[in-house]
């Protein structure tokens, strides 16, 4: 039996019934797969039962993608990438209207999240995310607007994904076992937003600009971005405010304006 390793965040899924409504969360009959870290391949089973059209599976651990690649040497369907998610380009790897499927270690989850919101199409080639995170983690990306959960993660991923789906998981239901509770995510991407900020790195440049003095009012930040009329510009902005006041739709309209210095 392989161990799991704690340097690469490894925790098993291994209770059928939550792998089952994973699954089950969207139609994966004759539809374009990827699984992001399968592990031991339990989640990639039932995906299988669900005779995908093809199935791309990334690994980083050595001995697990091995074993992978030996499991399913016969099936023409699947191909397996012995890579690590942070530095594999896997965007060009992705076939159109694929659902991406990750019950992603908690300590790079966020990271893996963001690299898919910064992808460079101008329209997404995904028609559904689902992803298994740490449930403070999944609170911080879904955080909603006036609550103690809202920042930096929760306005880029609200740019270009809605959730539809969440579910908490218990440490149970994994080996070993983690010491918090996980959530799963199930979500689809935003597609009227996809063309209106033309690069979303800039989104982040400006909320890591506002939310690195996330205490103080925005007055002193916005004058470094902006001249005073590039200001007066912005509707309904109140220089008093702090970086939590302000909704997600006010950063991408300062993003857009931003854009077009």
């Amino acid at each position: 039996m392989n161990y799991a390793k704690k340097s690469l965040g490894q925790n098993y899924l291994i209770d059928l019934n939550i792998i089952k409504k994973i699954v089950d969360l969207t139609e994966v009959y004759n539809k374009n797969i990827l699984e992001i870290g399968p592990g031991k391949g339990a989640l990639t089973e039932q995906i299988l039962k669900n005779k995908p059209k093809s199935l791309i599976l990334i690994e980083k651990d050595n001995l697990l993608a091995q074993e992978l690649k030996l499991k399913y040497q016969n099936n023409k369907k699947i191909i397996i990438y012995n890579k690590d998610i942070l530095k594999f380009n896997f965007e060009k790897k992705i076939k159109n209207n694929s659902i991406i499927f990750g019950n992603l270690p908690y300590n790079i989850s966020s990271q893996i999240l963001v690299k898919i919101i910064r992808f460079k199409e101008s329209a997404p080639k995904y028609s559904s995310l689902i992803f298994m995170f740490q449930k403070e983690m999944a609170e911080r990306i879904i955080g909603k607007f006036n609550t103690s959960k809202y920042g930096r993660l929760s306005i880029l991923a609200n740019y270009k994904l809605k959730v539809l789906t969440k579910f908490n998981v218990s440490p149970n239901c994994f080996f070993p076992k983690p010491k918090v509770d996980s959530t799963v995510l199930h979500f689809k991407p935003n597609k009227e937003m996809f063309k209106k900020i033309k690069n979303i790195e800039n989104l982040e440049k400006i909320t890591n600009m506002l939310f690195s003095n996330k205490r103080k009012m925005i007055n002193k930040t916005m004058k470094k971005i902006f001249n005073k009329d590039k200001l007066n510009s912005i509707k309904d902005l109140n220089l008093k405010s702090r970086p939590s006041d302000l909704k997600p739709e006010k950063y991408y309209e300062i993003t857009e304006i931003f854009e077009n210095l």
